[in-house]
């Protein structure tokens, strides 16, 4: 009993030396430092570039989408024509398709051999692939269905005897759509907004196929998150 005591004390004495503290940290045997409450919140300039791409990514994806995501949401809710169903289709169409599968196909239709690409390329300098501006309209296709979802609903709550009775009263079409339809519409406007923001901050597979994982230019918090799981002993940095 007294021999095992013995070894003991002997063994945690020898572990608070350097060397043997050292070869220990080596074999990751070290135990982890408890981080205080206000280190937890401190960001690295990797981080803050991350959380800075994302944001900027994701407020470009939506001011882009909104417009054309408000005139759809209107179109699918007021109108009835042929090929509706169709266009209905292609909007929702990011929503089933893998994201991977929806980043190359940006990639080849706006990549520097693509169509696209080439025109925007060459009217307008507008260089997308492996660029933020890339990784923005990866963010934009992926939740253009989600806004036009909620602007949709918005759109058939309104009561169409309030927009005719505008009408009757000399206003036009686009005075009505601004002062009558538009505003009783604004919380499904903004319900699409934040949907399409949240969305875009979570982009992952588009963003990488067409924007790549550029530290600094095209790397957003998922794609930082995922380097850091790459990284041996990222998985610590990753839980912070």
């Amino acid at each position: 009993m007294f021999g095992y005591i013995d070894r003991t004390v002997l063994f945690v004495s020898a572990c608070r030396s350097r060397s043997i503290r050292a070869g220990l940290r080596a074999a990751r045997f070290a135990p982890q430092t408890r981080r205080g409450p206000l280190e937890s919140f401190v960001l690295s300039s990797a981080e803050t570039d991350a959380v800075q791409v994302s944001l900027l990514v994701s407020l470009t994806a939506v001011a882009c989408s909104l417009p054309a995501g408000i005139v759809m949401g209107w179109v699918l809710a007021r109108k009835q024509f042929h090929g509706k169903i169709l266009l209905e289709t292609l909007i929702n169409l990011p929503l089933v398709l893998p994201p991977v599968v929806t980043g190359y196909l940006l990639l080849v239709s706006c990549g520097r051999t693509g169509t696209i690409g080439r025109f925007l390329e060459s009217q307008f300098g507008l260089r997308l692939v492996f660029d933020w501006k890339g990784a923005a309209l990866a963010a934009a296709v992926i939740s253009f269905p989600l806004m036009v979802r909620a602007i949709r609903i918005a759109f058939s709550s309104v009561d169409v005897r309030l927009e005719q009775t505008a009408r009757t009263l000399g206003a036009g079409r686009l005075d009505t759509f601004l002062t009558v339809t538009l505003p009783l519409a604004w919380h499904g406007i903004i319900a699409g907004s934040v949907l399409a923001f949240a969305r875009s901050l979570g982009e992952f597979g588009a963003t990488v196929m067409i924007a790549g994982s550029i530290p600094g230019e095209t790397r957003t918090i998922p794609l930082f998150i995922y380097s850091l799981l790459e990284t041996p002993g990222g998985m610590v940095a990753a839980r912070k």
